[in-house]
């Protein structure tokens, strides 16, 4: 018999983590929001569905997204950008449910960044062998708010570098219900992860979805 896909399990870690100045790992702080968090991510997926976009370069990435909000972030071969409308389906992305801004808002003010209220949530699908390339969050025009990352799913490896894409990059591992944000001085780190490794997850069997949400004008 399959497990429930959507079943909470237990972890028991530490609250916190510092990583550099302005930048902390907040250790299960996703996990009390899951039960309204989890059905909100399957509408949103379910009106506007996971796609691999195409980077200006021509490459495919290995990363499937969708977004939520009132902008959402596209890339084609025109280049990065935010846009309000699903290139797929012509219409609006999906509004950010309540729950999805509560928990931004509350683990931005967790590390310090109070009022924090985001415009946009990349909705990241990772399956074993997916990666994101080190890169700076940098098609926002707003850069004094900060960036929330939640990992829900398979464990990934976080690459949390320097302010150059030649500093080497520390290395952490992030699993089910962590949330990393970063800012200040942090802010335009570069940032990746690293290919996923196999795996099958309590809550979401064989993928990561990694929730980023932003703040652009």
């Amino acid at each position: 018999m399959t497990a429930d896909p959507f079943e909470t399990v237990g972890d028991a870690r530490p609250p916190r983590q510092t990583m550099a100045e302005g930048a902390v790992i907040l250790r299960g702080f996703a996990r009390p929001f899951e039960a309204e968090l989890i059905p909100a991510l399957r509408a949103i997926v379910k009106q506007s569905p996971f796609r691999h976009l195409i980077t200006p370069g021509g490459h495919r990435m290995s990363v499937a997204m969708t977004n939520c909000g009132r902008l959402g972030w596209v890339s084609d071969p025109t280049g990065y950008r935010y846009d309000g409308i699903d290139p797929e389906s012509g219409a609006p992305w999906p509004p950010m449910p309540p729950v999805l801004c509560r928990l931004a808002s509350d683990a931005a003010g967790e590390a310090g960044f109070s009022g924090f209220a985001p415009e946009a949530c990349l909705i990241n699908r990772y399956v074993p062998g997916a990666k994101l390339s080190l890169h700076q969050d940098k098609d926002e025009l707003d850069f004094g708010a900060p960036i929330v990352s939640v990992s829900l799913g398979l464990p990934a490896t976080f690459l949390f570098g320097g302010l150059k894409r030649s500093d080497t990059p520390r290395r952490y591992r992030l699993e089910h219900g962590d949330v990393v944000v970063w800012g200040g001085a942090s802010r335009l780190v570069y940032h990746g992860v690293a290919p996923l490794a196999d795996g099958e997850h309590g809550v979401l069997g064989r993928q990561r979805i990694n929730l980023t949400f932003r703040k652009v004008r």
